[in-house]
């Protein structure tokens, strides 16, 4: 199964990290976070990939053209004998890697659209380059199959930026949560789609989130996996702390892997 990341976008709000290099790029724990969230997959045995390029997409295929050498020991022959011998073997053998350039301002669903010829399969994933999760890809795609609609969408219930007051009706404060979970579920992408979804994007400026969701919850062809796990999206420079944080702890929730 094909799993499709969005790579393109510009990361406005990550400016500190994303000024010289796309936001898949940016290092968690001396990684790329696009390499933790493959890794993910990976673990799942889903391995063959297609990324969405756009800003700054050259940089990607850069990282990826020269990964042999950057993740093994090696030996060059120099000369007009040249020769490169890569010594041990990274843990990414069997990755399969399609970078697709998708257009430097092409929204999320165009994006998917410019990627179809790379789609041979009727079921194949969608997810976004900079969220961090422990989903259950199995447990997901079993879900997906259960139900038998067009798409499903990957929610999560989302912890509250602030602190929540509840006040008696004299102005007390009765209970205080300091940045509770709130009750609400929203989109954490790791979406599941059929051949349909193309159909439901008519060009480049074509949202994802828009048109072809709303159409497919319009119609009853959408499905919500609830994830009660971890769910982390690095946009700011806050968050991209905390990720560091968490992996140099040692206490990585999607790290999943050996």
């Amino acid at each position: 199964m094909k799993i499709v990341i969005l790579c393109g976008g510009q990361g406005t709000r990550l400016r500190e990290e994303t000024e010289y290099r796309p936001k898949p790029l940016v290092d968690v724990g001396g990684k790329p976070i696009l390499w933790h969230i493959m890794k993910l997959f990976a673990q799942y045995r889903h391995r063959d990939f297609v990324l969405c390029l756009g800003y700054r997409g050259t940089m990607i295929k850069e990282y990826f053209l020269n990964y042999e050498a950057m993740n093994s020991d090696i030996t060059i022959n120099l000369g007009r004998l040249h020769q490169i011998l890569y010594h041990g073997a990274h843990k990414e053998q069997d990755f399969r890697v399609t970078l697709a350039d998708t257009g430097l301002n092409s929204m999320t669903g165009g994006r998917v659209k410019r990627v179809q010829q790379y789609i041979e399969d009727d079921t194949f994933m969608v997810t976004y380059g900079d969220g961090l999760a422990d989903v259950n890809i199995a447990e997901l795609l079993e879900f997906h199959k259960s139900h038998g609609k067009a798409a499903t969408m990957t929610t999560v219930r989302p912890i509250s930026r602030f602190g929540l007051a509840e006040l008696d009706a004299d102005g007390s404060v009765a209970r205080f949560a300091e940045k509770p979970q709130l009750d609400s579920w929203v989109s954490a992408g790791y979406f599941v789609f059929n051949r349909r979804l193309f159909d439901l994007i008519p060009d480049d400026n074509c949202i994802l989130e828009r048109e072809p969701l709303e159409r497919l919850a319009a119609e009853g062809q959408l499905k919500a996996y609830r994830h009660h796990g971890f769910f982390y999206a690095m946009d700011t420079y806050r968050e991209y702390l905390y990720l560091n944080e968490l992996w140099n702890q040692d206490k990585a929730p999607w790290r999943i892997w050996q």
